[in-house]
């Protein structure tokens, strides 16, 4: 490729946790080779020096990402860096790499669970996420050109049998399982397959094929839709659970022996039972859209429940400002630091959801049965124009206002806005990784649940947008 450096990167691409677009529009190859040199530049910056600095490098199953990671891999090595290439595999592989061999910083090409056409680029220090103020830092580096040159090395190292024995490590369960696993020929399919076929019971593989062209659904577990194949093989064989992961990896989706999806909310709540058995007390950070009975049951056992922001990069930044045991997302995003290293790794979650069935008596329905029965949407997204979507929320959140000192609701702007009524609660909020809003409901009656969904359905229109029917 030419060494000839663009001037920037295109507006809208730096993102709140990532650098992410759309191929031959927005993203390219000479963003990549950008990105290697702006990023070494921000770690030397960082570590205060320039010289020996380690980066992991890997990389996902989209068709674009092999020519994005070469482009990076040049970048970095023109910088002086040492890049170590840790191959095709999720994103939860690349952190542990950087733990693993001691780098300094990793960066993952990936589009996580994006449609095909997109790419983008994860970034980790060791052991802190990059994200926000700076990843505006790398952008006005990639601006001003303000570039370290060295004589930099490109070497591949395998670390996924090291991988998946770290998984393997926290696997206690005793019991034969029968556990339908769906990759969504995303980038954990082949850890999927190694991994299975290490742990004792039956197993049933969909979609363990990387494939960027992602043939058979889209790689989104939060998706209802995305989880169909899965439920009909776990009623088909008869399977304890189901488990999907995300285009990357770091998300997961669960169905139950039934064939019910059961929420990542719903998992926080299951494994915030065992955290707070070993360690009374801890906090446990859920994003916005987390149901409150997650918050109830984390009270309950005697944690500390805290509501965060929404981003798998700010959950991890609080989750080190407050020395937290457990957090996660209703997105899927799910964090363990009592075991493990704090990050964002689906199939470390399947494996802790494993442990958690030994305890079981009966399959996975009978841990959630005692939690109080809630009716609530799940994500329910709403296409916008990009430029707009902040604005629209700041336009609900002042006629939202105006009501609350009428009726007594109350309000939350911690992250969009969330309020709260005397049926339930809704949120809305600006996604920061798609052109979306995202709205949930949640109430205590099925009443309740399509009275706020009205409520909220008045909201919209106002506007200008129509929310979809319960």
């Amino acid at each position: 490729m030419s060494t000839v450096i663009q001037e920037g990167f295109a507006p809208g691409i730096l993102r709140e946790y990532d650098i992410r677009g759309i191929i031959g529009q927005s993203l390219s190859e000479q963003d990549a080779y950008l990105l290697g040199r702006s990023f070494a530049s921000f770690l030397a910056k960082t570590l205060h020096r320039e010289l020996d600095i380690h980066v992991c490098v890997g990389r996902d199953g989209r068709l674009s990402s092999p020519a994005l990671h070469e482009a990076l891999c040049h970048g970095l090595q023109e910088s002086g860096v040492h890049v170590h290439c840790i191959g095709v595999g999720p994103s939860p592989m690349l952190y542990f790499a950087v733990r693993h061999l001691d780098a300094d910083a990793g960066i993952m090409v990936t589009g996580s669970h994006n449609p095909p056409d997109y790419n983008g680029f994860k970034m980790t220090l060791n052991p802190a996420p990059v994200f926000g103020k700076s990843i505006q830092s790398i952008g006005r580096i990639a601006q001003e050109q303000d570039f370290i040159t060295g004589q930099g090395s490109v070497i591949d190292i395998d670390v996924s049998e090291a991988y998946i024995a770290r998984l393997l490590r926290d696997y206690t369960n005793g019991h034969t399982l029968r556990i339908a696993w769906d990759a969504g020929n995303g980038a954990a399919g082949e850890i999927m397959r190694r991994l299975s076929e290490k742990i004792p019971g039956d197993h049933f593989l969909l979609y363990d094929e990387i494939d960027g062209r992602f043939p058979n659904h889209h790689p989104d577990p939060t998706v209802d839709r995305n989880l169909e194949d899965l439920r009909d093989l776990v009623l088909r064989e008869g399977c304890d659970l189901g488990v999907a992961f995300d285009g990357d990896g770091d998300r997961i989706g669960v169905v139950d022996e039934h064939g019910a999806v059961i929420r990542c909310d719903t998992l926080l709540a299951l494994y915030a039972r065992e955290v707070l058995a070993a360690h009374p007390g801890a906090t446990i950070i859920g994003d916005v859209k987390c149901s409150q009975v997650l918050y109830d049951e984390i009270k309950r056992l005697g944690g500390q429940p805290v509501m965060w922001k929404t981003g798998h990069s700010l959950i991890k930044d609080k989750m080190q400002e407050m020395h937290a045991l457990l957090a996660g997302e209703l997105s899927g995003h799910i964090f363990f630091a009592d075991h493990y290293y704090g990050y964002d790794d689906a199939l470390y979650c399947a494996i802790r959801l494993f442990n958690a069935l030994s305890e079981a008596q009966g399959g996975l329905s009978s841990l959630t049965a005692d939690l109080p029965k809630l009716y609530n949407t799940p994500e329910i997204r709403i296409e916008v124009d990009e430029a707009r979507k902040f604005d629209l929320v700041r336009q609900i959140v002042e006629r939202v206002e105006n009501m609350a000192q009428q009726d007594g609701t109350t309000i939350s702007t911690l992250d969009g806005l969330r309020v709260n009524t005397a049926e339930g609660w809704w949120l809305l909020r600006a996604s920061n990784t798609q052109n979306a809003l995202v709205v949930r409901i949640e109430s205590t009656s099925q009443k309740g649940l399509a009275a706020l969904h009205a409520l909220v359905s008045g909201h919209m229109k106002k506007i200008g947008y129509t929310l979809s029917a319960l």
